[in-house]
């Protein structure tokens, strides 16, 4: 059986040697996507300053996988390859060419493997093995229970918060085992409250307050196609003082999600993009009820409310996101 390490173990080894191939899978989104982002910050500081990204999906062609590994760098650059599997069943010919890579990968490419949940019988196939001899094998497993309240305590201490017990409690509680929901939670109270001590209340009232008028509820309501609630989110937000480029993010996001799934992406990206279940619903239905033409309108009209916010005339911040949420809305109502 080729048994997998945790992230803690590559994250030593990236400190002394990038491995020429790395295979990040799990079940805890958030887990591997700082695994990902490790070994590409690893890759650019060791000199690998071209990047390419294959989306594996349904009839890829792992011919490809072939090509590009054989294709020399066009200037030369040492380069990261991204294989981002939206399913862990390569299928004979996946195995096979992923085998045949590991035989003898290109000594100017780093080849970084992501997939989802992994089987047991998966972790024990071909192509698993090969990938962990010619490199590394990282599982990013659930978190248990129990070890829920130390992991927020040491991430609320790593974004310079001095947390309470009832402070990690309150957040561990909220989130209910999901990391994603946690970081999430992490870095609101870190934007409300700044740096140093937080007790418990500070953080149910930091965290409280954030909810009453958020800009995911934002997004939310305009993806619904809830016009006059949309408006009164929008309206609550001004009056709190809210970032305009914090609500810009919140849309941009969703829009932007939307019309990847509009074009046929595959459901792997409301993983990456850091999408919770009950939101991702609503997302697929939004993207399709539009064309992909309309989606990309928006994105433009995102485009132009950046332009603004960083003063770019004619327009202005506040006029230029109340007309993308109004047509976002109006769009979906």
């Amino acid at each position: 059986m080729s048994k997998p390490e945790h992230p803690e173990a590559l994250y030593r080894r990236l400190k002394t040697q990038l491995p020429a191939v790395c295979l990040i899978a799990g079940e805890e989104p958030l887990l591997q996507r700082e695994a990902g982002d490790a070994v590409r910050a690893a890759a650019r500081q060791a000199g690998y300053s071209a990047r390419e990204v294959l989306e594996v999906e349904t009839n890829f062609d792992w011919r490809r996988l072939y090509d590009t590994a054989a294709t020399l760098s066009l200037f030369g650059e040492r380069r990261l390859l991204e294989l981002r599997m939206a399913s862990a069943k390569p299928g004979s010919a996946g195995s096979a060419a992923l085998q045949d890579y590991c035989k003898k990968p290109p000594a100017d490419t780093v080849l970084l493997v992501t997939c989802g949940r992994l089987e047991r019988a998966a972790r024990e196939s071909a192509w698993v093995k090969a990938l962990a001899a010619a490199g590394i094998f990282v599982y990013c497993w659930p978190l248990s229970a129990g070890k829920m309240p130390q992991w927020v305590e040491q991430r609320l201490r790593a974004a310079g918060l001095i947390p309470e017990r009832e402070a990690v409690a309150t957040i561990s509680d909220l989130a209910e085992g999901n990391l994603l929901a946690a970081d999430q939670a992490i870095e609101k109270l870190r934007l409300l409250v700044g740096k140093g001590p937080v007790d418990g209340p500070t953080a149910r009232q930091a965290l409280a307050d954030s909810a009453r008028y958020g800009v995911d509820d934002l997004a939310d309501a305009a993806l619904a196609g809830e016009l006059v609630r949309a408006q009164r989110i929008l309206n609550g937000l001004y009056a709190e003082r809210v970032a305009p480029q914090l609500i810009l993010w919140a849309l941009a996001r969703d829009i932007r999600v939307a019309a990847r799934l509009a074009a046929g992406a595959e459901q792997a990206v409301l993983t990456r993009e850091r999408i919770w279940r009950w939101r991702a619903e609503r997302l697929q239905r939004a993207a399709r009820r539009l064309p992909l033409a309309t989606w990309r309108q928006l994105l433009r009209r995102c485009h132009r409310v950046d332009c603004a916010i960083k003063g770019v005339p004619p327009g202005r911040p506040q006029e230029e996101l109340r007309a993308l949420v109004l047509r976002l809305a109006r769009a979906l109502g």
